[in-house]
């Protein structure tokens, strides 16, 4: 039996002798899977097993140990806040949640957004999206630490931060499912910013979240179920946000803002509508207030001494203060 045999066969034995991995052994899999020394066809079995026996927050503490191994010179960079972006699917509509995050870097809090996103119309593009709001694309650690000097915001797409994580992912195509790689991402923070924001489609997966990022000594997190699985609020209805701080974890509730429910995707009536609605050429109060409420719940994830309420307020001002986009951000 293969070092990575074991793993399999210690998660396949059945229903009362099988056992999900530790932390360490989790850790170790994924190191040999991105060393490319293990065969596809394990590794698929692995990934399926973990996914029909339900990923733990060891499972997935050890997932992002590892990835965080050939990483580590993101780790050289000044970010305040990770924002991870690796939703998937046609449900989704415009990415506004880029806008707010552009409205926390605003107020000084410099930011890195991460992903890769499959199965998407055009319309929900985040790379698109992106070219055309003032945030960088870096596929380099100099390229970033300029951008982020001039623009406090980035965006690193995950070729560029690990083509064989990248790999990983790719399997959904394979296997025809998600697999615990894209629950490791959200977790991954390839700079170790003290502060993260995560969004999960599946209410259930707040509290892996939660609990995998306890375990990976994560000073702040904030994660909520949001539009498509992206950390992006609608306004329209009470969000709980999970948090971890200082080695412990909470919730609150964010309350609706506006009165009449709504989808996220009712905001998007036009392609280009994160550029012309910041830079004032046309009206959406609904895209607006989408924008607003998630950037109050990273703001307060960035100051978790004032109230989420103060938080809302900032968001607010920092939304009718914003500066035109320009070629430099």
């Amino acid at each position: 039996m293969t070092d990575f045999a074991k793993y399999v066969y210690a998660m396949g034995r059945g229903p009362s002798k099988g056992r999900n991995l530790t932390r360490t052994e989790a850790m170790d899999a994924m190191a040999q899977i991105l060393a490319g020394q293990v065969d596809p066809h394990a590794i698929g079995a692995l990934l399926m097993l973990m996914r029909y026996r339900g990923e733990t927050p060891n499972e997935i503490a050890g997932f992002v140990d590892a990835m965080r191994m050939g990483s580590t010179k993101w780790a050289e960079l000044n970010i305040a806040l990770d924002w991870p972006s690796y939703a998937a699917g046609r449900t989704r509509g415009l990415p506004w949640f880029l806008l707010s995050a552009k409205l926390v870097a605003s107020a000084g809090f410099p930011i890195m957004l991460h992903g890769w996103n499959s199965h998407q119309n055009t319309i929900a593009s985040v790379t698109n999206a992106v070219q055309n709001i003032g945030i960088p694309t870096c596929n380099t650690i100099d390229e970033a630490n300029v951008s982020l000097r001039e623009n406090g915001i980035i965006y690193c797409p995950l070729q560029a931060l690990d083509p064989n994580i990248l790999n990983l992912l790719k399997l959904r195509d394979v296997l025809g499912l998600r697999s615990a790689i894209n629950t490791a991402l959200r977790a991954y923070n390839p700079s170790r910013a003290p502060v993260s924001v995560q969004g999960v489609f599946h209410p259930s997966y707040r509290t892996l979240q939660s609990q995998s990022a306890l375990l990976l000594k994560q000073e702040t997190l904030a994660v909520i179920k949001g539009g498509g699985g992206e950390f992006e609020c609608n306004p329209t209805k009470d969000t709980e946000v999970f948090i971890v701080q200082s080695d412990q974890e909470n919730q609150y509730i964010a309350p609706a803002i506006l009165s009449d429910t709504k989808r996220l995707s009712d905001a998007s009536n036009i392609t280009d509508g994160l550029q012309a609605l910041w830079q004032g050429e046309i009206e959406n109060t609904f895209a607006e207030k989408i924008i607003i409420s998630t950037a109050a719940i990273a703001l307060h994830a960035c100051n978790p001494a004032g109230t989420y309420k103060h938080s809302l307020q900032y968001a607010a001002d920092l939304w009718t203060q914003r500066p035109p986009i320009n070629a430099n951000g």
